[in-house]
């Protein structure tokens, strides 16, 4: 009889940690849709679709840009609809500060030998 009250509460927990699961995922999506709402008032349509075809080739950036744009709204610096135009300009500060914090690659430098005492001309 102990072993079957050990696997039923060992099945309890999992049970709790399966909720608690569900209900992180819910509130996961709840969080997706009200920003994809938020996002949706805030920009114009060509915006928007902008926004949409640079999430396709990267997706770090649109984030980002997404994410600026609801700090902005939240706060209020948003007034009215955010035009395509706006939208590269907040692509391009946010493009400058990825490189910004992003460390340089390494560029690759070539040292010419400017001396004429070089091994091919000792004949």
């Amino acid at each position: 009889m102990d072993l079957s009250k050990l696997a039923s509460q060992s099945a309890n927990p999992s049970d709790a940690n399966s909720e608690d699961a569900t209900a992180k995922a819910q509130k996961a999506a709840q969080e997706e849709q009200l920003r994809r709402e938020m996002i949706a008032t805030v920009l114009e349509s060509d915006a928007r679709e902008r926004l949409n075809r640079i999430g396709l080739v990267n997706p770090q950036l649109s984030t980002r840009v997404e994410q600026i744009l609801v700090r902005m709204a939240q706060t209020g610096q948003i007034r009215g609809r955010v035009s395509e135009q706006q939208l590269i300009g907040l692509l391009d500060q946010a493009d400058g500060q990825q490189s910004a914090s992003a460390p340089k690659k390494g560029a690759i430098v070539f040292q010419r030998r400017k001396d004429l005492d070089d091994d091919d001309w000792d004949i």
